[in-house]
């Protein structure tokens, strides 16, 4: 018997059919394409796609084009004029300077001072530099200048208070609390309230003159000023050309014990010319001549004057 495999016909391609099956394609993505999927898929990756690019690309044709010299020039004379048409608006231009807290002499010498051609634009104003030249004045210990609403420049001043006249070679002076000149003085008739004090570096120890005027208490009345005395130390000047000579050290307390015998044995309505207090262990009196002749007389002691 044969086979039915060798009178079975060849079957031919099927109707429709291609003759050589197509090879499929693989639906799973190559190496490359899937490290570029997955690095899309970053955060940071995205967000440059989304800004970064586009803001390089934006910069580098700014760049390109600012480059061009007359792109440059055109855009520099654009903005220049932009700012001054806004810095020339009605709302920033100052027209009035208003000084307070300073005396009307005072409050001339500020305007005279800071020197500023108004109306002008308040970006035009140097207030650092303006601050400067006001607290340059002798009599202003400080200043604050502040822009404010309505075209004003507001120049806060906070005067300098005399506290003593200080007598130089040079003439008269106003000194504050510091030492500080404040003003000169054409005469002492000017101010007799404020104590006088005298001598070269006595601006410099201001404080320490102004405790002795506090510490002299019944001499006060008779103080006609305080010496300084080599830049060391303090003279008292009472009137009847009375003078006390203070120690460097310690002037306060010395004249306090000056102060205390005085008022046990009423010294200084004595005839005494110099009380010498720059020892600590007692003061040194000089008599005028007349209360030391009475002296020598109680003392039994014979004073003869020759007559040539």
């Amino acid at each position: 018997m044969q086979s039915l495999s060798a009178h079975r016909p060849a079957r031919g391609p099927t109707p429709g059919r291609p003759a050589a099956r197509q090879a499929r394609r693989d639906p799973a993505p190559s190496k490359w394409a899937y490290r570029m999927h997955r690095m899309l898929l970053r955060p940071w990756v995205r967000m440059f796609l989304r800004t970064g690019l586009p803001t390089l690309i934006v910069v580098g044709a700014a760049t390109a084009w600012i480059s061009h010299e007359p792109n440059r020039v055109a855009l520099i004379a654009q903005l220049t004029h932009l700012r001054a048409e806004f810095e020339a608006r009605p709302e920033f231009r100052v027209s009035l300077a208003r000084v307070e807290g300073a005396s009307p002499e005072l409050a001339e010498a500020v305007r005279a001072r800071l020197a500023l051609p108004l109306p002008m634009s308040s970006f035009d104003i140097d207030l650092d530099a303006a601050r400067e030249r006001v607290e340059g004045l002798d009599a202003v210990l400080r200043a604050d200048l502040r822009v404010r609403s309505g075209g004003v420049l507001q120049v806060m001043i906070t005067e300098r208070v005399p506290v003593a006249v200080w007598r130089t070679e040079d003439g008269l002076m106003l000194v504050d609390e510091t030492g500080h000149r404040v003003a000169g003085l054409l005469s002492r008739s000017d101010r007799p309230d404020l104590p006088l004090v005298a001598g070269d570096g006595a601006e410099l120890v201001m404080p320490e003159a102004l405790a002795l005027f506090d510490a002299a208490g019944p001499l006060s009345s008779r103080i006609r000023g305080l010496v300084r005395m080599g830049e060391r130390r303090w003279d008292i000047v009472l009137d009847r050309e009375q003078r006390v000579m203070l120690p460097e050290k310690n002037p306060v307390q010395a004249l306090e014990r000056l102060l205390a015998l005085d008022h046990a044995q009423d010294l200084m309505n004595r005839d005494i010319l110099t009380v010498d207090l720059r020892s600590d262990h007692r003061p040194t009196l000089r008599l005028t001549p007349n209360a030391l002749a009475e002296a020598r007389r109680a003392q039994g002691i014979e004073i003869v004057e020759n007559e040539l």
